[in-house]
């Protein structure tokens, strides 16, 4: 990043390790779990995507904000990251779409980041010892000093994050996937949709409303501490449970709502956590990765069949405590976690992974359409 006089940046891990760097984005001070991610495109879109309320993601491919930022690429209204690394940082991006540069996007969100630093020795540190509080700071010059800061910050784990990015209010969406440079399926739904789905927002990606509004579903989008006798006044055909951040297992208010709906047997589809409140839900146990699956190329399947899945997610669910009615459907092939899962009787089925993609590949896209089919073989049954 080319400026005439870069200001100084710190970043401290909970071990005391310190890094020096640059400031990019927005000047000050942020607190969080210090992650990485591995893909190679799709900057905006992680830095928008809920999941990652709570973290400051460190971005293992060299060069960021070649592309600038734009509205149409965002997964929620605003970055939801407390801070950002990066090795570059590019000023004057160059792409037809790019309307803002990324250190003035982030600056305009008051969102700290660091750049500058060695993010591979960084990411081998995460790697080998397990993702951990950190710190970026503008204004704390003194290591020790900010790493008190640190130590006193909570750990992911036991945290509770959903009620900080749940929608407010209940919406419906009923927009499709249309832009020419988007993916969408060969036949994008026409019309007026022909399923009614309720999403539980525990913090919901753009682009899985999308994805379900192209299969033919109205999505009418709740907040997460809704009660089951308001979703079920929707009328709804099917349930959906999306992604979010933090700690599934401290999100009680929905484990007991979802709980309450699978009473119901409506087609039940989630994703991320979504996945994990629904093996919770099912009486599963969940538990925290040492670093987590970040990155667009994690490859999931079982029985010879693999997809290559675009993944953000530090808890798993714990395969020795699924039930006998429970069937497991993918496994994370890189650490053999447990990937997806399905109720066996029952139309419940969820994956860990991002099927939605934005950013990634689109392998797993067929799950929205087997979902809708769920729904429609429940209507005629």
């Amino acid at each position: 990043m080319a400026t005439s006089t870069p200001q100084p940046a710190l970043l401290v891990l909970a071990d005391g390790t310190t890094y020096q760097g640059f400031s990019f984005g927005a000047t000050g001070t942020s607190i969080g779990e210090v992650v990485f991610n591995t893909g190679m495109t799709g900057y905006q879109e992680v830095l928008t995507d809920p999941s990652y309320c709570g973290q400051i993601v460190t971005f293992t491919y060299p060069e960021l904000g070649n592309t600038g930022v734009n509205s149409e690429d965002e997964e929620s209204t605003r970055p939801q990251v407390k801070g950002a690394i990066a090795r570059n940082i590019t000023a004057k991006p160059s792409n037809w779409r790019s309307t803002q540069s990324l250190p003035d996007y982030l600056a305009q969100h008051h969102v700290v980041g660091i750049y500058g630093l060695d993010t591979r020795s960084l990411t081998r540190k995460l790697r080998s010892s397990g993702a951990m509080n950190g710190g970026i700071s503008t204004e704390v010059t003194d290591p020790g000093d900010l790493l008190k800061l640190v130590q006193a910050a909570p750990s992911m784990a036991g945290l509770n994050l959903v009620k900080e990015v749940t929608t407010k209010e209940t919406y419906t969406w009923t927009e499709v996937t249309t832009k020419e440079w988007e993916f969408h399926p060969a036949a994008v739904a026409q019309g007026e949709p022909e399923f009614t789905v309720v999403a539980i927002d525990f913090g919901l990606k753009r682009n899985i409303l999308r994805r379900l509004a192209s299969y033919g579903c109205r999505v009418i989008v709740v907040p997460a501490d809704t009660s089951p006798e308001e979703i079920l006044a929707h009328n709804p055909d099917g349930i959906f449970l999306s992604n979010g951040p933090g700690d599934p297992s401290a999100v009680q208010e929905g484990i007991t709502t979802t709980q309450t709906l699978l009473e119901k047997k409506l087609p039940t589809f989630g994703i991320c956590m979504g996945h994990q409140i629904l093996g919770l839900s099912l009486g599963a146990e969940t538990f925290k990765l040492k670093f987590g699956h970040r990155g667009l190329n994690q490859p999931a399947g079982l029985s010879q069949k693999v997809e290559i899945t675009s993944q953000n997610h530090g808890f798993a669910v714990t395969e020795a405590s699924l039930g006998a009615e429970v069937e497991i459907t993918h496994l994370n092939l890189n650490d053999r976690t447990v990937a997806g899962l399905k109720h066996k009787t029952l139309p419940f089925f969820s994956v860990q992974y991002h099927p939605e993609a934005s950013p990634g590949p689109h392998d797993a896209d067929y799950l929205f359409e087997q979902f809708v089919q769920q729904i429609r073989q429940s209507k005629n049954s």
